[in-house]
């Protein structure tokens, strides 16, 4: 398992456009992802889990990857969220 602490600076943090294309992302992922927000898990391969958060900008989240490659996917992962835009 490995994982890290992020913050959303996306403008409109984790919400619609922006989660669907996190989900996107990762679905083809061959292990499991999590997103970690005040205790509360969801499923970063579900746009619902994902939306369920309500993760907006300035948020911070932790991320979980349990998987091959997990170390190398969690980098990826992390970039990706920090790249993200509306």
């Amino acid at each position: 398992m490995a994982e890290k602490k992020v913050t959303v600076t996306n403008e409109t943090g984790l919400h619609a456009r922006p989660a669907a294309s996190l989900v996107q992302f990762v679905k083809n992922y061959p292990g499991e992802v999590k997103l970690v927000k005040d205790g509360k898990e969801a499923n970063a391969k579900s746009i619902f889990n994902v939306m369920s958060l309500g993760i907006s900008k300035g948020t911070e989240i932790n991320l979980i990857v349990e998987g091959e490659n997990e170390e190398e996917f969690l980098d990826k992962l992390v970039n990706f969220i920090g790249n993200l835009s509306e």
